[in-house]
């Protein structure tokens, strides 16, 4: 049994039984990985994988049980990697942020600043993606900490906590209408075109829901990952636009007016999420305690054990 046997298992998994992938993943080939994968049935006495041909279909039962013992193990070499960095050399080290973009561009600047000020011989790699890409970074090692609104406490792999709590709120040019209106509601809304965030992205399920609960269809004419697109379309006329209220600047969108809705829409949650198991370095610790300072060390160790 070797670590690139265990390495192949795991990348099996990822890349949904396709061993094409797993060694185009790994820079091997395809045959090797296949001799890897039967090399290591022998050794244990078990099939790991259900097969049709050449074709791996799943995981047997026993294979279930094998791949947690996988993910461990290597994690845990990760993890071994993680303390010896972390006693050779305190200050120094590489660091990997996977968030959205309306997370990189509203709610962290000042943190990262503060981060590089105490912290300057530590590369921060800051990485934007969706909801979902950041929670497979964080599962895969790729990432250290995640940040987004939606999907992170979905995957029972990573450990959650809320960073801020925010509403999205209206963006429309001045003069417009509903500016006149004494107490919006969805369907005076729902009256006009709508830009707003891509499915998936910054609390979109919470405006989905709040249309749907109201028996409102809206017509979303437009939609993006990034709140600056949606408010440059806004201001060509294209529509209403409906965006994290924090993504509102006063001086820089002075040409917007904002309407706060808080009535209409369900508070948001933004959370940090890291993956269980993992060894936080000191740095690492440092981040998320200045991101949720309520946490503490210990609490935030024990948080993230693996749950048996």
């Amino acid at each position: 049994m070797n670590f690139q046997q265990l390495r192949i298992i795991r990348e099996t998994l990822r890349q949904d039984f396709n061993l094409t992938e797993v060694a185009n993943a790994l820079y091997t080939s395809q045959p090797g990985v296949s001799k890897h994968i039967k090399d290591l049935e022998d050794e244990l006495g078990i099939e790991i994988f259900h097969r049709r041909g050449k074709r791996l279909l799943g995981l047997t039962e026993p294979g279930k049980e094998l791949a947690e013992v996988v993910d461990r193990i290597l994690l845990d070499t990760q993890n071994l990697r993680r303390i010896a960095d972390q006693f050779a050399s305190r200050e120094t080290g590489h660091f990997v942020v996977a968030t959205t973009h309306t997370q990189a561009r509203y709610a962290l600047p000042q943190i990262i600043k503060w981060f590089k000020a105490d912290y300057p011989k530590v590369h921060l790699a800051l990485h934007q993606g969706s909801p979902v890409e950041i929670a497979e970074k964080l599962v895969a090692g790729e990432a250290d900490v995640g940040i987004a609104t939606e999907q992170l406490d979905k995957v029972p792999e990573l450990a959650t906590f809320p960073f801020y709590r925010w509403h999205h709120a209206l963006v429309v040019p001045h003069g417009h209408p509903l500016l006149q209106a004494e107490k919006l509601t969805l369907e005076a809304i729902g009256e006009y075109p709508i830009i707003t965030y891509h499915e998936g992205f910054t609390g979109r399920t919470h405006i989905d829901k709040a249309f749907a609960d109201a028996g409102v269809v809206p017509d979303i004419v437009l939609s993006a990952i990034d709140a600056d697109v949606i408010k440059t379309y806004v201001e060509l006329g294209l529509g209403v636009g409906i965006v994290a209220s924090m993504a509102y600047d006063n001086v820089k969108d002075r040409h917007l007016a904002r309407i706060a809705v808080p009535h209409l829409f369900p508070e948001s949650t933004t959370r940090l999420a890291v993956r269980r198991g993992i060894y936080l370095r000191s740095y690492a610790l440092a981040f998320i305690e200045k991101i949720c300072p309520d946490i503490g060390e210990e609490s935030l160790r024990t948080m993230i054990q693996i749950q048996k």
